[in-house]
C-alpha cells in the first residue's frame, strides 16, 4: 500500500501525483484523503491517463490500496473547487488531510 505521508505532501503542496492505477500510468491533482469502511481512499481529479488528456476533468475516488508506484511530482495544481466540495457529506468526520478550504485560498 502507498504510504499516505507521499498523499500528505501531494496534499499539502498542491502537487501531482504520478501512479499506476488499474494497470493504467495516471497524473493526479489529489483534493483529500479520508476513510470509507476502514480503508483510506483519495478523491483527485485525473490530469492524464496514459500520457494523454482525459476526456473531461471530473474528481474521481481512489482506493490508496490500489495506488502502486506512487510519486510526488514538481508540478503544482490549483484546487478546482468546481469538481470538489469538502462540504460532501461524505467527507463528515472521515477526513485525514485535505487542500486547504476554499476560503482560507483566496
Amino acid at each position: 500500500m502507498t504510504a499516505p505521508t507521499t498523499i500528505f505532501e501531494a496534499i499539502a503542496l498542491q502537487k501531482c501525483l504520478k501512479a499506476t492505477y488499474n494497470k493504467m500510468v495516471v497524473k493526479l491533482a489529489p483534493h483529500i484523503l479520508y476513510t470509507r469502511h476502514d480503508e483510506m481512499f483519495i478523491d483527485a481529479v485525473t490530469v492524464e491517463r496514459e500520457g494523454g488528456p482525459p476526456r473531461e476533468l471530473k474528481l474521481g475516488t481512489f482506493k490508496l490500496a490500489g495506488l502502486n508506484d506512487v510519486s510526488v511530482l514538481d508540478e503544482t495544481f490549483e484546487a478546482m473547487y468546481g469538481l470538489y466540495n469538502e462540504n460532501d457529506d461524505k467527507y463528515k468526520g472521515v477526513t485525514l488531510f485535505a487542500v486547504a478550504p476554499e476560503s482560507a485560498a483566496a
